[in-house]
């Protein structure tokens, strides 16, 4: 099945790009969760679209990519949230509250779709997180969850 990815999708491709998938891989996981839409004669319209907005977020050079990457290893991110006396979290840690700590602790501007938790963060301690700047530039980056 022809797709139009609507974000970035590890292994698949980036926001704007026409791929050919499985039915199924289309149908039950990319569409309903709003990662890509079907192509169509008129979704061509859309691609034009979507590539502008990607050129608009996305970091230009490798030079750039590792500037950011150099600020952002150096940040010392530490996250508040609710936990029980186990120290497991009510909810987990989301990749838009990863991206809100980042700047709070003073690092860069990061786009919450490049932040990539290997498995949920649902329990207080040290994690390791990556951050996606550039194809080949990927940031790996400590934070720290804490019982707020």
């Amino acid at each position: 099945m022809k797709i139009i990815l609507t974000h970035e999708v590890s292994g698949l491709g980036t926001a704007g790009d026409v791929v050919d998938v499985k039915d199924g891989y289309a149908r039950n996981y990319l569409v309903p969760r709003g990662f890509a839409i079907r192509w169509t004669k008129g979704g061509e319209k859309d691609v034009e679209q979507i590539r502008r907005g990607r050129k608009i977020r996305e970091i230009a050079t490798i030079e750039q990519a590792n500037e950011i990457k150099g600020r952002l290893e150096g940040v010392n991110v530490k996250l508040a949230v609710r936990a029980g006396d186990a120290g497991r979290l009510f909810g987990s840690v989301t990749p838009a509250d990863i991206a809100s700590a980042i700047k709070a602790a003073g690092g860069p501007d990061v786009d919450k779709r490049r932040v990539e938790l290997g498995s949920p963060i649902k329990s207080l301690g040290a994690h390791q997180i990556s951050v996606r700047l550039h194809a080949e530039v990927v940031a790996k980056l400590g934070v720290e969850v804490i019982a707020a």
